[in-house]
């Protein structure tokens, strides 16, 4: 899965295991072994601990908890393409999986594209604000500063990415890592297991998990995409931009847009939403001066 192609599972989910194919010793099957059935464990415990069976929240929360984080979210993708905020082991986290989606930049999206982990050890740092200035500068608001992002993939079936945050800077070390891409591992096994009650359809699994807001979102970005002929990565783009620019949510402005309260400028290359002439401020001081 996220560390090699899976060669065997076997039938309780709670102690599946990744066989690496080729190569390794017998004490690293053993040590990867005793990883994996410690990981599932700390899930089925956390599971057991709201009477209910293993789950992707489950796994987050679990995730969390052993690499000693604020919080953790998890964000899931149809076909590889745009990530969708699912899960969040509080409203804290979940605004800060939102914040990527909303900027359009972060570890979250880095790690998916690249189907490699991305850390960040200090959001604080001029690397972190050079890489990602407004999802930094957010972050550091809200007084996170390491943030891990692991891909929840199997190869080239990339399914989400588990996302990690820290209040305090610093590196993840060799076994947190390690646990890490085994919690991933076990959020791809969940999210694709039809006994727990999780449709191996991922569209099925975020469609049941989506709420109106985003699709409002989408919505609204099809219908930019329809309007001025460009693709809706490049619509919500512009959504993102409006909202960024104004201090709205982009829910807030795909409500306005498909109210057509707002539109695109004339300009059809403009980055940016403008309100029509009629309800802008300068407008209306005009009309009330000619009056």
């Amino acid at each position: 899965m996220a560390r090699g192609a899976m060669k065997q599972i076997i039938d309780d989910p709670a102690a599946r295991v990744e066989y690496p194919p080729g190569g390794g010793s017998s004490l690293d099957g053993q040590v990867d072994h005793d990883r994996s059935a410690r990981v599932w464990g700390a899930i089925r415990a956390v599971a057991n601990g709201e009477g209910g069976a293993p789950s992707l929240q489950h796994a987050v929360s679990a995730c969390a908890q052993a690499l000693s984080a604020t919080g953790a979210g998890l964000a899931m993708t149809r076909s590889g393409g745009l990530l969708e905020p699912l899960f969040a082991t509080d409203p804290e986290i979940g605004e800060l999986d939102e914040l990527q989606f909303e900027l359009g930049e972060g570890p979250s999206g880095e790690a998916i594209a690249a189907n490699a982990p991305v850390f960040e050890t200090n959001l604080a740092g001029v690397a972190a604000g050079r890489r990602w200035p407004a999802f930094a500068a957010a972050g550091t608001d809200r007084g996170v500063h390491g943030v891990f992002a692991f891909p929840v993939a199997a190869g080239a079936a990339k399914l989400g990415v588990l996302t990690v945050y820290r209040t305090r800077p610093g590196p993840l070390y060799g076994d947190q890592v390690a646990d890490a891409l085994v919690y991933a591992d076990a959020v791809f096994v969940l999210a694709l297991d039809q006994r727990h009650g999780i449709s191996a359809d991922l569209g099925a699994v975020i469609d049941a998990a989506f709420t109106a807001r985003r699709a409002e979102v989408h919505q609204a970005a099809g219908r930019l995409a329809s309007q001025e002929r460009i693709s809706v990565t490049d619509a919500l783009a512009r959504l993102r931009a409006h909202a960024y620019s104004n201090g709205l949510s982009v829910q807030r402005v795909a409500i306005e847009v498909m109210a057509g309260r707002l539109q695109l400028d004339g300009d059809a290359g403009s980055p940016e939403l403008s309100e029509p002439k009629a309800m802008r401020p300068d407008n209306v001081e005009k009309e009330q001066e000619e009056d």
